[in-house]
């Protein structure tokens, strides 16, 4: 798959939750505002850190959203809002390439395509093929 140079880059943005209850409600709100096309829910992680001086380890569930550049500050915001930690984990990493269909389909999804037909024709590639 090649580098794809675009005017509003692609993010792979990872947070962490502390069920995947609380992810999947948290990714849910965040796709349903198109802050993000999608998040993948991860459970069974687990986290050493410090926190208030001194060393903690705590079963996790990692969520990894699929976003643009665009769309980072709305969902950082958000985030910080929506998300049940006093300081939750926010990281995001630039997506240097993909599968172009794929790409097109998150910017269509979090708004930057702009047209309602550009939205399907992109998300109409998401869904699984028939068999």
């Amino acid at each position: 798959m090649a580098r794809v140079a675009h005017s509003n880059p692609l993010l792979a943005a990872l947070t962490t939750a502390p069920s995947a209850d609380a992810a999947k409600r948290l990714v849910r709100t965040l796709v349903e505002r198109r802050l993000v096309a999608c998040g993948t829910v991860l459970p069974g992680a687990t986290s050493t850190y410090w926190w208030q001086g001194a060393v903690t380890e705590e079963e996790e569930v990692v969520v990894v959203l699929k976003t643009t550049a665009a769309r980072w500050s709305a969902l950082a915001a958000a985030l910080s809002a929506l998300h049940p930690y006093e300081v939750p984990e926010l990281i995001a990493l630039p997506v240097v390439g993909g599968y172009g269909p794929y790409l097109a389909w998150v910017r269509a999804e979090t708004g930057v395509a702009g047209s309602g037909r550009a939205r399907r024709q992109a998300s109409a590639g998401k869904r699984k093929r028939e068999e």
